[in-house]
């Protein structure tokens, strides 16, 4: 489909996709919801992308949902039980989306990531911020439970239970400074470099093998989620095994002897 909410652009395998509608701080419209679910499910079947970068267009990353939409009824604020179910799980199935996707995110935070804009920033495998960015599950301040879009996911799991529960439970924000010290994010640089730092990030990504980091992701994940040891264990002895059989160790181990970088072919 042709985006007019987002904007994708390829870089070689790394893909930039920015939140396109800077005139209200690229807030969740339903036409944004839309396109962001469409381009996710697409990556499934890209073997050309590799790593994708989301970023907002203009000062802000995602100011949250688009409440001006709402309160015109555009996308089910206030219809039924079973319409406003429907609009809910249309906005969380973006974050399982990104999970499910083979592809490492990364999200290039500048100004605020808010409510929806935070559950997305969250959902990326790598945040790295900007000096302006700024960070609040918003969604507590407007009447609603701060457990929303795998925020109460997430965000546990990135700063751990008491700073997770003081955002939560007040709806605070957090600045760079901050998320930084916590490890919501990974890196902090000034504005107008966080885009290269994405970029530098994104191009190291590329140079590992195709099947080793897409299995690294998933089992990352697995991982985080597994009941114990042996259970994370049987995943990566499976992982091996499979970038083994693919091929890739022999170009990586020669690649280390001769001190080069290797040179994959896409073989998985």
């Amino acid at each position: 489909m042709a985006y007019q909410a987002i904007e994708v652009k390829n870089e070689g395998a790394v893909a930039w996709l920015t939140l396109n509608r800077p005139h209200n701080l690229n807030a969740l419209s339903a036409l944004m919801v839309e396109e962001l679910e469409d381009y996710f499910h697409g990556l499934h079947g890209d073997r050309a992308t590799r790593v994708v970068i989301m970023r907002g267009a203009g000062r802000a990353f995602c100011a949250g949902l688009d409440l001006k939409e709402q309160n015109r009824g555009g996308t089910g604020l206030g219809a039924s039980t079973s319409g406003t179910m429907e609009t809910q799980r249309k906005m969380s199935d973006l974050v399982v989306a990104m999970r499910r996707a083979p592809q490492p995110f990364i999200a290039a935070i500048r100004g605020p990531a808010a409510g929806g804009g935070f559950a997305l920033a969250l959902a990326c495998d790598v945040r790295i911020a900007g000096t302006s960015s700024r960070f609040n599950a918003a969604f507590i301040r407007i009447g609603l439970s701060a457990c929303d879009m795998g925020v109460s996911y997430h965000l546990p799991r990135a700063v751990g239970m008491s700073v997770a529960s003081e955002l939560m439970l007040t709806g605070r924000f957090i600045n760079a400074e901050r998320a930084l010290a916590t490890g919501l994010v990974s890196e902090l640089h000034p504005d107008a470099e966080v885009d290269a730092a994405a970029g530098k990030l994104a191009q190291e990504m590329t140079e590992t093998s195709p099947l080793g980091l897409r299995l690294t992701k998933e089992c990352l994940w697995a991982s985080v989620d597994a009941g114990g040891l042996e259970q994370a264990l049987a995943m990566e002895d499976r992982n091996q095994v499979l970038c083994v059989r693919a091929g890739y160790i022999e170009e990586g181990a020669k690649a280390f002897l001769e001190k080069r970088k290797p040179r994959y072919a896409d073989r998985a």
